[in-house]
């Protein structure tokens, strides 16, 4: 995987995080304008503009969250004496940034549950629930492998290792993430947690550009989550999932938009037309096919063909012959005999 993680051109991986983020954009803007059936994974009836999870709770959550959080963008702590107006607004924003947004609309989200449907308050019960033990038979695990884990390789490659390492990279640049421990990380979860009937979890990059984009900027932000999820869990077990299937579908969308979008973000370093142009056809492709591996095949054989057509033929003296390869880094050229 690191070897891979080296090799792959960073036009291709960017049209990956791309099309993943266009993508949860996509289906964050279908949350927030219609009503979903999750069971069937499709769009309904169009959202009512008033009710508890209206388009009007929508729209004012997005609206806070873009008062409060901006673009995601920072602003310079310093400033010179002499620019007391800038000083004056960057401290503004910086106060407003600081304010936990996202946070804040989540825990709307929960007391809109209880409002939705007062009933919950008689389904909760306190404690852990019982933890079991799955018996996985071989006609489970071959199932599982070839219409599970085989079709979602080249999502979990590309997105969850190559453009979380990249995503990380670009983010923290003081901190090289590496290719084989999120490997392994993502390996280790999911071989220990399905023996107890767990989702199948990975460090997806829409994860983490959502966490940054809502202001995690160190290893410990993920460290409260992990422990405000543990005490979800022990105080009240599997009754929490009676009150998050009441929560506004609305607001998830905003949530989930802003994630996507901060993903998507990554792709803005593309300076030249050539690298513009992989990216693009990559993430084109795989929206269109919703294929991220075909998009990924597609990206690789554009970026060897401009490669390739960048190749001087020359021929110097009949029976000899060689090819000048013109780098994309500097401005020397090497000869392949």
């Amino acid at each position: 995987m690191s070897t891979l993680y080296r090799l792959l051109p960073l036009p291709v991986v960017r049209g990956i995080q791309l099309s993943q983020g266009l993508s949860f954009a996509f289906s964050a803007i279908k949350y927030i304008r219609y009503n979903q059936d999750f069971v069937a994974s499709k769009a309904t009836t169009p959202r009512a503009w008033l009710g508890l999870d209206g388009l009007v709770v929508a729209l004012s959550s997005l609206l806070f969250l873009v008062i409060f959080t901006g673009s995601g963008d920072h602003y310079d702590r310093n400033g010179s004496d002499d620019d007391q107006p800038r000083r004056r607004n960057s401290k503004r924003l910086r106060i407003l940034g600081s304010i936990p947004a996202a946070l804040i609309v989540f825990l709307l989200g929960l007391v809109l549950c209880f409002i939705r449907d007062p009933s919950i308050f008689g389904d909760i019960k306190f404690g852990p629930s019982k933890i079991g033990f799955l018996s996985i038979t071989w006609n489970d695990w071959k199932v599982g492998f070839l219409k599970g884990a085989v079709p979602q390789i080249p999502l979990s490659v590309l997105n969850s290792v190559i453009a979380v390492c990249k995503l990380s990279g670009d983010l923290f640049p003081d901190r090289e993430l590496s290719a084989a421990k999120v490997s392994v990380s993502v390996g280790v979860m999911n071989l220990v947690g399905c023996w107890f009937g767990a989702m199948p979890v990975c460090h997806g990059a829409g994860g983490l550009a959502g966490q940054y984009r809502f202001g995690a900027r160190s290893g410990w932000s993920v460290v409260y989550l992990g422990i405000g999820k543990l005490i979800i869990g022990l105080v009240f077990g599997n009754s929490f999932v009676r009150i998050l299937n009441q929560f506004p579908i609305g607001i998830l969308g905003v949530l989930l938009l802003f994630a996507g979008i901060e993903l998507a973000m990554a792709s803005r370093d593309m300076n030249s037309k050539e690298e513009s142009f992989v990216m693009l056809v990559c993430a084109a492709v795989s929206l269109t096919g919703s294929s991220a591996a075909l998009g990924f095949v597609c990206g690789i054989l554009l970026f060897l063909l401009l490669k390739l057509r960048k190749m001087e033929y020359s021929g110097s003296a009949p029976g000899f012959s060689k090819f000048k390869f013109e780098s994309t880094v500097g401005a020397e050229t090497s000869s392949i005999p």
